[in-house]
Protein backbone atom coordinates (compact mmCIF):
# COMPACT_ATOMS: atom_id res chain seq x y z
CA UNK A 1 0.00 0.00 0.00
CA UNK A 2 1.41 3.84 -0.59
CA UNK A 3 2.28 5.43 2.09
CA UNK A 4 3.66 9.17 2.50
CA UNK A 5 7.29 9.94 2.76
CA UNK A 6 9.08 13.04 3.13
CA UNK A 7 11.67 14.39 0.77
CA UNK A 8 14.82 15.19 2.58
CA UNK A 9 15.61 19.06 2.37
CA UNK A 10 13.25 20.55 -0.13
CA UNK A 11 10.79 22.73 1.67
CA UNK A 12 9.09 23.67 -1.45
CA UNK A 13 8.44 22.33 -5.16
CA UNK A 14 10.97 25.43 -6.06
CA UNK A 15 12.12 23.63 -9.68
CA UNK A 16 12.42 25.75 -12.56
CA UNK A 17 11.14 24.43 -15.78
CA UNK A 18 12.76 21.98 -17.68
CA UNK A 19 14.93 21.85 -14.49
CA UNK A 20 15.25 18.06 -13.14
CA UNK A 21 16.65 16.86 -9.46
CA UNK A 22 17.32 13.63 -7.64
CA UNK A 23 16.60 13.90 -4.11
CA UNK A 24 16.46 11.28 -0.94
CA UNK A 25 13.48 9.99 0.30
CA UNK A 26 13.24 10.07 4.27
CA UNK A 27 12.77 6.53 6.07
CA UNK A 28 13.68 4.55 3.19
CA UNK A 29 17.42 3.31 2.84
CA UNK A 30 19.11 4.43 -0.13
CA UNK A 31 15.88 5.78 -1.57
CA UNK A 32 15.52 8.32 -4.16
CA UNK A 33 13.35 9.80 -6.52
CA UNK A 34 13.88 12.14 -9.59
CA UNK A 35 11.97 15.65 -9.95
CA UNK A 36 11.52 17.01 -12.97
CA UNK A 37 9.36 20.34 -13.54
CA UNK A 38 7.55 20.88 -17.46
CA UNK A 39 4.86 23.01 -18.44
CA UNK A 40 3.71 23.94 -14.49
CA UNK A 41 3.90 20.91 -13.19
CA UNK A 42 6.63 18.72 -11.00
CA UNK A 43 6.62 15.23 -12.01
CA UNK A 44 8.32 12.45 -9.31
CA UNK A 45 9.48 9.34 -10.85
CA UNK A 46 12.00 6.59 -9.99
CA UNK A 47 15.72 8.17 -10.48
CA UNK A 48 17.59 5.46 -12.05
CA UNK A 49 17.21 4.17 -15.68
CA UNK A 50 15.42 0.84 -15.77
CA UNK A 51 17.77 -0.57 -18.22
CA UNK A 52 21.73 -0.88 -16.61
CA UNK A 53 20.61 1.57 -13.78
CA UNK A 54 22.27 4.51 -15.11
CA UNK A 55 21.13 8.35 -12.77
CA UNK A 56 18.82 9.43 -15.04
CA UNK A 57 19.91 13.13 -13.39
CA UNK A 58 22.47 13.08 -16.01
CA UNK A 59 20.25 12.52 -18.89
CA UNK A 60 18.44 14.72 -21.41
CA UNK A 61 14.78 16.62 -20.75
CA UNK A 62 12.94 17.24 -23.90
CA UNK A 63 10.39 19.87 -23.87
CA UNK A 64 7.63 17.49 -25.00
CA UNK A 65 8.40 15.50 -21.69
CA UNK A 66 11.19 12.61 -23.24
CA UNK A 67 13.77 11.97 -20.39
CA UNK A 68 16.68 10.53 -22.13
CA UNK A 69 19.33 8.19 -20.35
CA UNK A 70 22.60 9.54 -20.79
CA UNK A 71 24.81 6.13 -21.13
CA UNK A 72 22.30 4.02 -23.91
CA UNK A 73 19.92 6.02 -25.53
CA UNK A 74 16.74 4.52 -23.28
CA UNK A 75 14.12 6.95 -23.71
CA UNK A 76 11.03 7.50 -20.82
CA UNK A 77 7.79 9.29 -21.13
CA UNK A 78 8.19 11.94 -18.14
CA UNK A 79 3.97 12.16 -17.73
CA UNK A 80 3.74 8.76 -17.19
CA UNK A 81 6.77 6.64 -16.92
CA UNK A 82 6.92 4.27 -19.68
CA UNK A 83 9.17 3.52 -21.97
CA UNK A 84 9.60 5.78 -25.34
CA UNK A 85 12.82 4.19 -26.79
CA UNK A 86 14.96 0.96 -26.15
CA UNK A 87 16.79 -0.66 -24.48
CA UNK A 88 15.06 -0.06 -21.66
CA UNK A 89 12.18 -2.84 -20.95
CA UNK A 90 10.58 -1.68 -17.53
CA UNK A 91 8.98 1.67 -17.14
CA UNK A 92 9.74 4.28 -14.25
CA UNK A 93 7.72 4.59 -11.44
CA UNK A 94 5.59 7.58 -11.21
CA UNK A 95 4.68 9.06 -7.51
CA UNK A 96 2.05 11.42 -6.28
CA UNK A 97 4.34 15.11 -4.86
CA UNK A 98 2.84 17.72 -3.06
CA UNK A 99 3.85 20.63 -0.46
CA UNK A 100 2.55 20.29 3.39
CA UNK A 101 3.69 21.85 6.06
CA UNK A 102 6.37 23.87 4.78
CA UNK A 103 7.90 20.24 3.19
CA UNK A 104 7.47 18.12 0.23
CA UNK A 105 6.04 15.07 0.35
CA UNK A 106 5.80 11.69 -2.22
CA UNK A 107 3.43 8.99 -2.23
CA UNK A 108 4.64 5.30 -2.94
CA UNK A 109 5.32 2.19 -2.34
CA UNK A 110 8.37 1.47 -0.25
CA UNK A 111 9.42 -1.68 -2.44
CA UNK A 112 8.77 0.20 -5.94
CA UNK A 113 10.69 3.08 -4.64
CA UNK A 114 13.87 1.28 -3.78
CA UNK A 115 13.55 -0.45 -6.85
CA UNK A 116 13.34 2.46 -9.58
CA UNK A 117 10.57 0.94 -11.69
CA UNK A 118 7.56 -1.11 -12.19
CA UNK A 119 6.37 -4.09 -13.85
CA UNK A 120 4.93 -3.12 -17.21
CA UNK A 121 1.05 -3.80 -17.73
CA UNK A 122 1.36 -6.90 -19.95
CA UNK A 123 -1.17 -9.65 -18.28
CA UNK A 124 -3.40 -10.87 -20.71
CA UNK A 125 -5.91 -13.94 -21.69
CA UNK A 126 -5.47 -13.63 -25.76
CA UNK A 127 -8.78 -13.97 -27.48
CA UNK A 128 -10.06 -13.16 -31.35
CA UNK A 129 -9.34 -14.04 -34.26
CA UNK A 130 -5.72 -12.33 -34.69
CA UNK A 131 -2.66 -14.11 -34.84
CA UNK A 132 0.84 -12.62 -34.51
CA UNK A 133 3.80 -14.82 -35.28
CA UNK A 134 7.02 -13.82 -34.61
CA UNK A 135 10.04 -15.55 -35.69
CA UNK A 136 13.69 -15.26 -33.85
CA UNK A 137 14.28 -14.38 -30.25
CA UNK A 138 17.09 -11.74 -29.80
CA UNK A 139 16.06 -8.02 -28.96
CA UNK A 140 14.07 -7.05 -31.94
CA UNK A 141 11.05 -10.00 -30.98
CA UNK A 142 11.17 -9.08 -27.04
CA UNK A 143 10.51 -5.42 -27.98
CA UNK A 144 7.95 -6.61 -30.75
CA UNK A 145 5.79 -8.99 -28.08
CA UNK A 146 6.26 -6.87 -25.16
CA UNK A 147 5.05 -3.50 -26.82
CA UNK A 148 1.90 -5.30 -28.44
CA UNK A 149 0.56 -6.41 -25.34
CA UNK A 150 1.45 -2.86 -23.81
CA UNK A 151 -0.72 -1.15 -26.85
CA UNK A 152 -3.68 -3.49 -25.90
CA UNK A 153 -3.50 -6.03 -28.51
CA UNK A 154 -5.60 -9.05 -27.28
CA UNK A 155 -4.83 -11.60 -30.03
CA UNK A 156 -2.29 -14.46 -30.05
CA UNK A 157 1.09 -14.24 -30.40
CA UNK A 158 3.75 -16.91 -30.49
CA UNK A 159 7.29 -16.38 -31.01
CA UNK A 160 9.55 -19.12 -32.46
CA UNK A 161 13.36 -19.20 -31.88
CA UNK A 162 15.81 -21.94 -32.42
CA UNK A 163 17.98 -20.89 -29.44
CA UNK A 164 17.79 -23.01 -25.83
CA UNK A 165 16.66 -19.87 -24.15
CA UNK A 166 14.58 -16.92 -23.55
CA UNK A 167 15.02 -13.44 -25.13
CA UNK A 168 18.47 -12.65 -23.11
CA UNK A 169 20.63 -9.53 -23.38
CA UNK A 170 23.08 -10.21 -25.89
CA UNK A 171 25.00 -7.57 -25.59
CA UNK A 172 26.93 -9.11 -22.62
CA UNK A 173 27.80 -12.60 -24.61
CA UNK A 174 30.92 -10.37 -25.92
CA UNK A 175 30.88 -7.37 -23.92
CA UNK A 176 30.95 -10.08 -20.96
CA UNK A 177 30.95 -13.23 -21.77
CA UNK A 178 28.28 -14.05 -19.14
CA UNK A 179 27.69 -17.79 -20.14
CA UNK A 180 24.62 -17.88 -17.40
CA UNK A 181 21.28 -17.65 -19.09
CA UNK A 182 19.84 -16.78 -15.54
CA UNK A 183 21.67 -13.79 -15.48
CA UNK A 184 21.11 -12.32 -18.91
CA UNK A 185 17.22 -13.81 -19.90
CA UNK A 186 15.14 -10.17 -20.01
CA UNK A 187 12.12 -12.18 -18.85
CA UNK A 188 10.71 -15.48 -17.14
CA UNK A 189 9.03 -18.25 -18.89
CA UNK A 190 6.33 -16.94 -16.11
CA UNK A 191 6.21 -13.35 -17.44
CA UNK A 192 5.91 -14.70 -21.30
CA UNK A 193 2.89 -17.13 -19.58
CA UNK A 194 1.13 -14.02 -17.71
CA UNK A 195 1.06 -12.16 -20.91
CA UNK A 196 -0.18 -15.25 -23.03
CA UNK A 197 2.80 -14.76 -24.96
CA UNK A 198 3.36 -18.62 -26.22
CA UNK A 199 7.12 -19.45 -26.53
CA UNK A 200 8.05 -21.94 -29.25
CA UNK A 201 11.70 -23.46 -29.11
CA UNK A 202 12.02 -24.65 -32.71
CA UNK A 203 13.22 -23.33 -36.22
CA UNK A 204 11.38 -22.67 -39.15
CA UNK A 205 11.88 -24.64 -42.03
CA UNK A 206 9.75 -22.09 -44.41
CA UNK A 207 6.18 -19.85 -44.97
CA UNK A 208 3.60 -20.38 -46.89
CA UNK A 209 2.45 -16.28 -47.69
CA UNK A 210 -0.08 -17.35 -49.77
CA UNK A 211 -1.85 -19.25 -46.52
CA UNK A 212 -0.23 -17.41 -44.04
CA UNK A 213 1.67 -20.47 -42.57
CA UNK A 214 4.88 -20.90 -40.67
CA UNK A 215 6.15 -24.65 -40.80
CA UNK A 216 8.82 -25.97 -38.58
CA UNK A 217 11.36 -28.43 -38.65
CA UNK A 218 9.31 -30.52 -35.66
CA UNK A 219 6.39 -31.07 -38.54
CA UNK A 220 4.44 -28.28 -36.71
CA UNK A 221 2.53 -25.23 -38.38
CA UNK A 222 1.48 -21.97 -37.10
CA UNK A 223 -0.56 -19.68 -38.81
CA UNK A 224 -0.99 -16.18 -38.13
CA UNK A 225 -3.03 -12.79 -39.78
CA UNK A 226 0.41 -10.58 -38.92
CA UNK A 227 3.76 -12.38 -39.48
CA UNK A 228 7.50 -9.97 -37.72
CA UNK A 229 10.30 -11.77 -39.06
CA UNK A 230 13.05 -10.58 -36.70
CA UNK A 231 15.30 -14.21 -37.16
CA UNK A 232 18.70 -11.66 -36.37
CA UNK A 233 22.43 -12.62 -38.27
CA UNK A 234 24.48 -15.37 -38.75
CA UNK A 235 28.08 -14.97 -37.98
CA UNK A 236 30.17 -15.38 -40.61
CA UNK A 237 33.02 -18.07 -40.97
CA UNK A 238 36.94 -17.85 -42.58
CA UNK A 239 36.76 -19.99 -45.62
CA UNK A 240 40.37 -20.99 -45.10
CA UNK A 241 42.68 -23.75 -44.40
CA UNK A 242 42.32 -25.15 -41.06
CA UNK A 243 39.36 -23.24 -39.82
CA UNK A 244 36.52 -25.72 -40.69
CA UNK A 245 38.57 -28.35 -39.24
CA UNK A 246 40.50 -27.66 -36.04
CA UNK A 247 38.72 -27.23 -32.58
CA UNK A 248 38.66 -24.43 -30.11
CA UNK A 249 38.11 -22.01 -33.09
CA UNK A 250 35.16 -19.73 -32.29
CA UNK A 251 31.80 -17.77 -33.54
CA UNK A 252 30.17 -16.14 -30.80
CA UNK A 253 26.48 -15.10 -31.31
CA UNK A 254 24.90 -17.66 -28.52
CA UNK A 255 25.22 -18.40 -25.04
CA UNK A 256 26.47 -22.15 -25.87
CA UNK A 257 29.25 -20.32 -28.11
CA UNK A 258 30.16 -18.20 -24.60
CA UNK A 259 30.45 -21.43 -22.80
CA UNK A 260 32.51 -23.21 -25.43
CA UNK A 261 34.93 -20.26 -25.42
CA UNK A 262 35.15 -20.04 -21.66
CA UNK A 263 35.57 -23.92 -21.45
CA UNK A 264 38.90 -23.10 -23.93
CA UNK A 265 39.98 -20.37 -21.33
CA UNK A 266 39.86 -22.91 -18.42
CA UNK A 267 40.19 -21.73 -14.31
CA UNK A 268 43.55 -21.50 -14.66
CA UNK A 269 43.39 -19.06 -18.11
CA UNK A 270 46.71 -17.60 -19.25
CA UNK A 271 45.81 -19.12 -22.93
CA UNK A 272 47.03 -17.72 -25.85
CA UNK A 273 44.44 -16.04 -27.53
CA UNK A 274 43.80 -14.74 -30.75
CA UNK A 275 41.22 -12.75 -31.78
CA UNK A 276 40.48 -12.36 -35.81
CA UNK A 277 38.33 -9.04 -36.29
CA UNK A 278 39.04 -5.61 -35.24
CA UNK A 279 35.32 -4.23 -35.33
CA UNK A 280 33.14 -4.30 -32.53
CA UNK A 281 32.88 -8.07 -31.21
CA UNK A 282 36.46 -8.93 -32.08
CA UNK A 283 37.41 -6.04 -29.74
CA UNK A 284 35.12 -6.23 -26.85
CA UNK A 285 35.84 -9.98 -26.74
CA UNK A 286 39.87 -9.25 -26.76
CA UNK A 287 38.92 -6.54 -23.48
CA UNK A 288 37.46 -9.13 -21.96
CA UNK A 289 39.89 -11.73 -22.13
CA UNK A 290 42.37 -9.36 -21.76
CA UNK A 291 43.34 -9.66 -17.79
CA UNK A 292 44.48 -13.10 -17.49
CA UNK A 293 45.34 -14.28 -21.02
CA UNK A 294 47.57 -13.02 -23.86
CA UNK A 295 45.60 -11.66 -26.40
CA UNK A 296 46.22 -10.79 -29.79
CA UNK A 297 43.87 -9.13 -32.78
CA UNK A 298 43.73 -9.33 -36.23
CA UNK A 299 42.16 -7.02 -38.43
CA UNK A 300 42.54 -6.15 -42.01
CA UNK A 301 42.03 -2.11 -41.50
CA UNK A 302 44.73 -0.07 -40.36
CA UNK A 303 43.15 0.86 -37.26
CA UNK A 304 40.83 -0.91 -35.41
CA UNK A 305 37.03 0.06 -36.27
CA UNK A 306 38.39 2.42 -39.05
CA UNK A 307 35.17 1.11 -40.95
CA UNK A 308 33.05 3.10 -39.05
CA UNK A 309 35.24 5.62 -36.80
CA UNK A 310 37.86 6.33 -38.83
CA UNK A 311 41.71 5.85 -38.45
CA UNK A 312 42.11 8.86 -35.85
CA UNK A 313 39.05 7.52 -33.74
CA UNK A 314 40.21 3.72 -33.96
CA UNK A 315 43.80 4.27 -32.61
CA UNK A 316 42.08 5.62 -29.80
CA UNK A 317 40.44 2.66 -28.93
CA UNK A 318 43.33 0.36 -29.80
CA UNK A 319 45.66 2.52 -27.40
CA UNK A 320 42.62 1.85 -24.68
CA UNK A 321 42.77 -1.94 -25.29
CA UNK A 322 46.68 -2.21 -25.85
CA UNK A 323 47.07 -0.56 -21.82
CA UNK A 324 45.30 -3.66 -21.66
CA UNK A 325 47.89 -6.05 -22.31
CA UNK A 326 46.29 -6.89 -26.34
CA UNK A 327 48.86 -6.89 -28.92
CA UNK A 328 47.56 -5.87 -32.33
CA UNK A 329 48.87 -7.12 -36.05
CA UNK A 330 46.38 -4.32 -38.23
CA UNK A 331 46.67 -3.77 -41.92
CA UNK A 332 46.75 -7.81 -41.48
CA UNK A 333 45.42 -11.16 -43.71
CA UNK A 334 44.77 -14.35 -42.53
CA UNK A 335 46.27 -17.39 -44.46
CA UNK A 336 45.35 -20.28 -42.48
CA UNK A 337 44.86 -21.98 -38.70
CA UNK A 338 47.81 -24.79 -37.73
CA UNK A 339 47.19 -27.86 -35.68
CA UNK A 340 48.74 -27.80 -32.43
CA UNK A 341 52.08 -30.59 -32.05
CA UNK A 342 50.15 -31.40 -28.73
CA UNK A 343 46.78 -32.37 -30.44
CA UNK A 344 46.57 -32.35 -34.00
CA UNK A 345 42.74 -31.66 -33.60
CA UNK A 346 43.32 -28.46 -32.01
CA UNK A 347 44.43 -25.02 -32.96
CA UNK A 348 47.74 -24.13 -32.08
CA UNK A 349 48.65 -21.09 -33.83
CA UNK A 350 47.08 -18.77 -36.60
CA UNK A 351 49.52 -17.94 -39.87
CA UNK A 352 49.67 -14.43 -41.49
CA UNK A 353 50.08 -14.05 -45.35
CA UNK A 354 53.20 -12.24 -44.17
CA UNK A 355 54.74 -14.90 -42.57
CA UNK A 356 54.08 -13.61 -38.91
CA UNK A 357 52.72 -16.87 -36.79
CA UNK A 358 50.84 -16.05 -34.05
CA UNK A 359 50.58 -19.43 -31.16
CA UNK A 360 46.69 -19.78 -30.20
CA UNK A 361 45.26 -21.90 -27.66
CA UNK A 362 42.00 -20.89 -28.84
CA UNK A 363 40.30 -18.52 -31.86
CA UNK A 364 37.32 -15.95 -31.75
CA UNK A 365 36.24 -15.41 -35.37
CA UNK A 366 34.20 -12.12 -35.11
CA UNK A 367 34.42 -10.69 -38.61
CA UNK A 368 30.81 -9.83 -38.64
CA UNK A 369 27.37 -11.36 -39.72
CA UNK A 370 24.97 -12.07 -42.43
CA UNK A 371 21.62 -12.23 -42.04
CA UNK A 372 19.51 -15.08 -41.46
CA UNK A 373 17.27 -15.96 -43.86
CA UNK A 374 18.04 -18.83 -44.88
CA UNK A 375 14.31 -20.10 -44.28
CA UNK A 376 13.08 -17.73 -46.93
CA UNK A 377 15.30 -18.80 -50.00
CA UNK A 378 12.48 -21.14 -51.76
CA UNK A 379 9.44 -19.13 -50.19
CA UNK A 380 9.59 -17.13 -53.78
CA UNK A 381 9.95 -13.42 -51.48
CA UNK A 382 12.73 -11.01 -52.77
CA UNK A 383 15.70 -10.86 -50.75
CA UNK A 384 18.29 -8.41 -51.38
CA UNK A 385 21.90 -9.20 -52.42
CA UNK A 386 23.01 -9.61 -49.17
CA UNK A 387 19.84 -11.41 -48.23
CA UNK A 388 17.89 -8.73 -46.26
CA UNK A 389 14.52 -8.01 -46.86
CA UNK A 390 13.57 -4.51 -48.61
CA UNK A 391 10.64 -2.51 -45.98
CA UNK A 392 9.32 0.49 -45.94
CA UNK A 393 9.18 3.05 -42.96
CA UNK A 394 6.86 1.28 -41.29
CA UNK A 395 9.04 -1.88 -41.59
CA UNK A 396 6.79 -4.11 -43.46
CA UNK A 397 8.23 -6.06 -46.37
CA UNK A 398 7.57 -5.04 -49.68
CA UNK A 399 5.03 -6.80 -51.56
CA UNK A 400 3.69 -8.58 -48.40
CA UNK A 401 0.88 -6.76 -46.49
CA UNK A 402 0.70 -8.15 -42.94
CA UNK A 403 4.37 -9.12 -43.27
CA UNK A 404 7.38 -7.03 -41.26
CA UNK A 405 10.62 -7.18 -40.68
CA UNK A 406 13.14 -6.09 -38.59
CA UNK A 407 16.59 -6.04 -37.09
CA UNK A 408 19.45 -7.66 -38.78
CA UNK A 409 17.70 -8.99 -41.57
CA UNK A 410 15.87 -5.47 -42.50
CA UNK A 411 17.20 -3.10 -45.34
CA UNK A 412 14.82 0.28 -44.47
CA UNK A 413 14.36 3.58 -45.58
CA UNK A 414 16.86 6.15 -43.55
CA UNK A 415 15.50 9.69 -42.56
CA UNK A 416 18.02 10.74 -39.93
CA UNK A 417 20.29 13.83 -40.86
CA UNK A 418 21.93 13.05 -44.10
CA UNK A 419 19.86 9.85 -44.67
CA UNK A 420 17.22 11.26 -47.39
CA UNK A 421 15.66 8.08 -47.43
CA UNK A 422 18.47 5.87 -48.27
CA UNK A 423 18.23 2.31 -48.02
CA UNK A 424 20.58 1.02 -45.16
CA UNK A 425 20.67 -2.43 -42.84
CA UNK A 426 22.05 -1.25 -38.94
CA UNK A 427 22.98 -4.45 -36.98
CA UNK A 428 22.15 -2.59 -33.43
CA UNK A 429 20.64 -4.13 -30.67
CA UNK A 430 18.73 -0.99 -29.93
CA UNK A 431 17.33 -0.55 -33.61
CA UNK A 432 15.67 -3.81 -33.26
CA UNK A 433 14.24 -3.21 -30.39
CA UNK A 434 13.12 0.15 -31.27
CA UNK A 435 11.82 -1.03 -35.08
CA UNK A 436 9.68 -4.03 -32.85
CA UNK A 437 8.04 -1.43 -30.56
CA UNK A 438 7.32 0.17 -33.92
CA UNK A 439 5.62 -3.00 -35.43
CA UNK A 440 3.76 -3.40 -32.39
CA UNK A 441 2.43 0.13 -32.39
CA UNK A 442 1.66 -0.65 -36.41
CA UNK A 443 -0.24 -3.93 -35.81
CA UNK A 444 -2.06 -2.78 -32.21
CA UNK A 445 -3.12 0.41 -33.75
CA UNK A 446 -2.86 0.89 -37.38
CA UNK A 447 -4.34 4.13 -38.10
CA UNK A 448 -1.34 5.90 -35.62
CA UNK A 449 1.67 7.12 -37.73
CA UNK A 450 5.33 5.71 -37.12
CA UNK A 451 7.24 7.02 -34.57
CA UNK A 452 10.73 7.55 -35.74
CA UNK A 453 13.75 6.82 -33.83
CA UNK A 454 17.41 7.61 -34.00
CA UNK A 455 19.76 4.94 -34.04
CA UNK A 456 21.74 4.46 -30.70
CA UNK A 457 24.22 1.64 -29.79
CA UNK A 458 27.19 1.55 -27.30
CA UNK A 459 30.22 -0.76 -26.72
CA UNK A 460 32.96 -1.38 -24.31
CA UNK A 461 36.73 -1.05 -25.11
CA UNK A 462 38.41 -0.19 -22.45
CA UNK A 463 36.16 2.67 -21.50
CA UNK A 464 32.44 3.09 -22.77
CA UNK A 465 31.37 4.33 -26.54
CA UNK A 466 28.30 5.70 -26.99
CA UNK A 467 27.38 6.38 -30.81
CA UNK A 468 24.22 7.75 -32.71
CA UNK A 469 22.97 8.30 -36.11
CA UNK A 470 23.97 6.16 -38.93
CA UNK A 471 26.27 6.77 -42.27
CA UNK A 472 24.38 5.41 -44.72
CA UNK A 473 25.47 7.95 -47.98
CA UNK A 474 28.99 7.67 -45.71
CA UNK A 475 31.08 11.17 -44.24
CA UNK A 476 33.90 13.19 -45.19
CA UNK A 477 35.20 15.28 -42.26
CA UNK A 478 35.40 14.46 -38.88
CA UNK A 479 35.68 17.26 -35.91
CA UNK A 480 37.06 15.97 -32.70
CA UNK A 481 36.23 17.80 -29.27
CA UNK A 482 37.67 16.84 -25.67
CA UNK A 483 41.03 15.18 -25.12
CA UNK A 484 41.19 12.46 -27.26
CA UNK A 485 44.73 11.82 -25.95
CA UNK A 486 42.71 10.49 -22.61
CA UNK A 487 40.01 8.62 -24.45
CA UNK A 488 37.69 11.55 -23.49
CA UNK A 489 36.33 12.92 -26.79
CA UNK A 490 33.13 13.79 -28.71
CA UNK A 491 33.93 12.54 -32.09
CA UNK A 492 31.39 14.45 -34.81
CA UNK A 493 30.81 12.88 -38.27
CA UNK A 494 29.94 14.98 -41.48
CA UNK A 495 28.78 14.69 -44.82
CA UNK A 496 29.38 18.51 -46.17
CA UNK A 497 27.86 20.10 -43.04
CA UNK A 498 25.65 18.08 -41.53
CA UNK A 499 26.88 16.03 -38.70
CA UNK A 500 25.43 12.36 -39.62
CA UNK A 501 26.95 10.66 -36.64
CA UNK A 502 28.64 11.39 -32.77
CA UNK A 503 30.36 9.16 -31.06
CA UNK A 504 31.86 9.67 -27.28
CA UNK A 505 33.31 8.58 -24.61
CA UNK A 506 33.56 10.46 -20.98
CA UNK A 507 31.36 13.30 -22.35
CA UNK A 508 27.95 12.60 -21.36
CA UNK A 509 25.60 13.20 -21.97
CA UNK A 510 26.68 14.45 -25.38
CA UNK A 511 25.50 11.42 -27.17
CA UNK A 512 21.70 11.64 -25.73
CA UNK A 513 21.52 15.18 -26.32
CA UNK A 514 22.65 15.05 -29.81
CA UNK A 515 20.07 12.28 -30.55
CA UNK A 516 17.41 14.83 -29.69
CA UNK A 517 19.26 17.35 -31.83
CA UNK A 518 19.16 15.25 -34.96
CA UNK A 519 15.24 14.22 -34.10
CA UNK A 520 14.67 17.88 -34.54
CA UNK A 521 16.93 18.64 -37.57
CA UNK A 522 18.47 21.07 -34.91
CA UNK A 523 22.31 19.48 -34.76
CA UNK A 524 25.01 22.31 -34.95
CA UNK A 525 27.12 22.23 -38.35
CA UNK A 526 30.21 21.08 -38.66
CA UNK A 527 31.73 24.66 -38.88
CA UNK A 528 29.75 25.85 -35.55
CA UNK A 529 31.48 22.66 -34.23
CA UNK A 530 34.99 23.11 -35.07
CA UNK A 531 34.85 26.86 -33.92
CA UNK A 532 34.33 25.02 -30.55
CA UNK A 533 30.21 25.49 -30.10
CA UNK A 534 29.07 22.45 -27.73
CA UNK A 535 25.85 20.34 -28.09
CA UNK A 536 24.95 20.53 -24.39
CA UNK A 537 24.88 24.13 -25.30
CA UNK A 538 22.03 24.35 -27.73
CA UNK A 539 18.39 24.25 -26.85
CA UNK A 540 15.59 21.94 -27.87
CA UNK A 541 12.75 22.47 -29.68
CA UNK A 542 9.52 20.24 -28.77
CA UNK A 543 8.80 20.27 -33.04
CA UNK A 544 10.02 16.69 -34.70
CA UNK A 545 11.62 17.24 -37.74
CA UNK A 546 11.98 13.06 -39.02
Amino acid sequence: MAQEYKIKGLSALDLKNGEKREVEVEGIENGKVLLARLGGTTHAMSSNCTHYGAPLKLGVLTPEGRLTCAWHGACFNVGTGDVEDAPALDPLAKFEVYEKGGAVYIKGEEATIKASRRNPNVKCKAQGQEKVVVIGGGSGAMGTVQALREQGFQGEITMITKEPNLPIDRTKLSKALIADKSKIEWRSQEWFDSASIATVSDEVKSIDFKSKSVATKSGRSYPYTKLVLASGGTPKELPLPGFKDLSNIFLLRTIPNVQAILGAVGEEKGKNVVIIGSSFIGMEVANALSSDNTVTVVGMEEAPLERVMGSEVGKIFQKLISNKGVKFHMGASVDSAKPSSNDQTKVGSVELKDGTSLPADLVVVGIGVTPATEYLQETGIQLEKDGSLRTNETFEVEGQPGVYAIGDIATYPYHGPGGNGALTRIEHWNVAQNSGRSVAASIAKPSVAPKSFIPVFWSALGSQLRYCGNTPNGWDDLVLQGQPDEAKFAAFYGKGETVVAVASMQMDPVMSKSAELMRRSKMPSLSELRNGKSVLDVGLPSEIKI
